[in-house]
């Protein structure tokens, strides 16, 4: 039987992140995914990273945004990986009277926290991203914002860590996990077992089957999104671009529904907001996503979504008219009910680690989440600022583990 000091299940990017800082730190890793790294969520997002700096009194969202863009600037800049990292920062379009008011009060009172947002006009934005609607209210400019290639930075991070001593394994899926009666782990997988003294759940969207398998509720869902792209242009836009429309509307209902996570685009099958947010990437396709739907473990896009979120473009950039979609796919989110990152040591179960519920921001979160996870479990203490994601909050039992 294989054995590790830390296993980490999930080779997304909190899960590289993680194996790479515990590696730095002198611990026997083995990061552990079912297919090939970035293979999942962690791939097929639109490598946003989102950031308004540290504001005068640090939170959690403080902690992974900042931190998540100083670790992709190191991968880039100091670790030799070439990620497409670019500090492009990031427009929001403005579209009515109401979400012009909405964008005001937003930006006065994050300038008041300490946070780096402006409020533009149209006119100076068409200085900045010349494509952009001359017809819209105004944007919101968040200068610190970033993008990268997901699958080149989630795939960048494990290699780090395979520098480091970390164990990388693909294409083994997790069958079953036992607590054995020493507070250590085996692990079953379909080509043999693997024991360690430290397990990490890194698994996003499936954590709760995985949970399951510990006799634990953990209360994160799948949630669908879905992207589209263009053929290759010349250089055509330069940030990243999003809307207020979802942000206004979610400000008008800010817990959801109660029976389903916050800030989803549908209720149902019933829409409820448009979500934006795109880019053109270094290989020139022009790629956009928004739709946030709870339906189980189906990833299929959905072609009327998909115009709905192609329409929402064309109306920041009109040009997107006339240009075709080449191509469609989509992945699963991981959502807590709560709408809050679930990141820290599970308390039924001694050496049990999470880091999930990153919900739609886990590409631009994730690598500092696996840090701070790193730091616990290293450290043995935990870092204060983890104290606002506690799974304690809302992880349960739903049976006892088996022991053997």
């Amino acid at each position: 039987m294989a054995g590790s000091e830390v296993l980490i299940i999930g080779g997304g990017i909190t899960g590289a992140s993680t194996a790479w800082h515990l590696a730095q730190q002198g611990h026997g890793v083995t990061l552990l995914e079912r297919g090939d790294v970035a293979s999942e969520a962690s791939g097929v997002n639109a490598g946003s990273i989102g950031a308004l700096g540290w504001g005068a009194l640090p939170d959690l969202q403080a902690y992974l945004t900042m931190g998540s863009l100083e670790i992709f600037k190191s991968l880039q800049l100091d670790q030799g990986y070439d990620i497409e990292f670019r500090a492009s920062g990031s427009l929001q379009a403005i579209h009515t009277e109401a979400q012009y008011e909405y964008a005001r009060d937003r930006v006065l009172t994050l300038r008041s926290q300490g946070y780096s947002v402006e409020l533009l006009t149209t006119r100076e934005v068409l200085s900045m991203e010349p494509e952009a609607n001359p017809r819209l209210l105004g944007f919101t400019y968040f200068p610190l914002r970033s993008q990268a290639d997901p699958v080149k930075a989630t795939r960048a991070l494990a290699s780090a860590a395979s520098r480091h001593g970390a164990d990388v394994i693909t294409g083994r899926e997790v069958t079953a996990v036992h607590v054995l009666g020493d507070s250590t782990f085996r692990v079953e997988t379909d080509d043999g077992d693997i024991r360690s003294q430290v397990l990490v759940l890194a698994v996003g969207a499936w954590s709760g089957p995985l949970g399951k398998m510990l006799g634990l509720n953990i209360p994160i869902v799948p949630v669908r999104g879905q992207m589209w792209a263009t053929e290759a242009l010349p250089p055509k836009v330069f940030h990243t671009i999003t809307s207020t429309e979802s942000a206004y509307d979610w400000s008008l209902e800010p817990n959801g529904s109660g029976d389903a996570p916050p800030e989803l685009t549908h209720r149902g099958k019933t829409r409820i907001t448009r979500h934006l947010y795109g880019r053109q990437t270094r290989s020139g396709q022009i790629i956009f996503g928004g739709d946030r739907q709870q339906v189980g473990y189906d990833n299929a896009p959905d072609a009327t979504g998909i115009e709905v979120n192609r329409g929402h473009a064309a109306e920041v950039l009109p040009f997107l008219n006339d240009v075709p979609v080449q191509r469609t796919w989509s992945g699963l989110m991981p959502f807590s009910m709560d709408g809050k990152p679930i990141i820290g040591k599970i308390p039924q179960v001694e050496n049990l680690y999470i880091v999930s519920g990153l919900a739609s921001s886990g590409f631009g979160r994730g690598p500092m989440a696996g840090k701070l996870v790193a730091d616990y479990i290293h450290g043995g203490h935990r870092p204060q600022v983890l104290a606002e994601c506690d799974p304690a909050r809302c992880v349960t039992a739903s049976g006892c583990p088996e022991s053997r």
